[in-house]
């Protein structure tokens, strides 16, 4: 029987915590991506950033925009371009579920989080709902409710 390999932080590229708190997560997807030999590269260096990134629906097919890539440093004449719009790889029920989803209003794709598995690029999909001010406030108040408490218990 094989063992199930866990995800450790060693296999995460990047992490959009931001996504968190700005949005309300209803459910997670695994996709692949399509990338070039230097884009892997820079991914794995860390030289990528997507705070502002999202994912769109055309034609059932995903492609994720603003996702900026650095071009790799020893890359020369085969350097791809930085903001490229990128396609994902999803089958094709999960796309249409997808489609389903982001009709409702307010609903969109964010990419959550960058990581490996079993050496390719894989991207974890949310799909989002913008948070009120007041849910962002709520948020915040349960976070500093959570740290005195744990402050206090650490002190006793």
């Amino acid at each position: 029987m094989a063992k199930k390999k866990k995800k450790t932080p060693s296999n995460v590229l990047g992490e959009n915590r931001k996504a968190r708190f700005n949005y309300e997560i209803t459910e997670n997807l695994e996709v692949g991506i399509v990338l070039k030999g230097t884009e892997v590269k820079s991914l794995k260096a860390g030289k990528f950033s997507f705070p502002d990134a999202f994912v769109e629906i055309k034609n059932h097919e995903l492609f994720i925009k603003n996702l900026s890539i650095t071009p790799y440093d020893f890359g020369n004449i085969h350097n791809h371009s930085s903001d490229a719009v990128r396609k994902l790889l999803a089958h094709k029920q999960e796309i249409k579920k997808l489609e389903r989803k982001v009709q409702e209003k307010g609903f969109t794709l964010i990419p959550l989080r960058f990581y490996l598995k079993n050496g390719r690029v894989k991207i974890d999909l949310g799909v989002c709902r913008g948070k009120k001010l007041y849910d962002k406030r709520n948020t915040i108040k349960e976070k500093d409710l959570k740290r005195d408490a744990e402050r206090s218990f650490r002190m006793k």
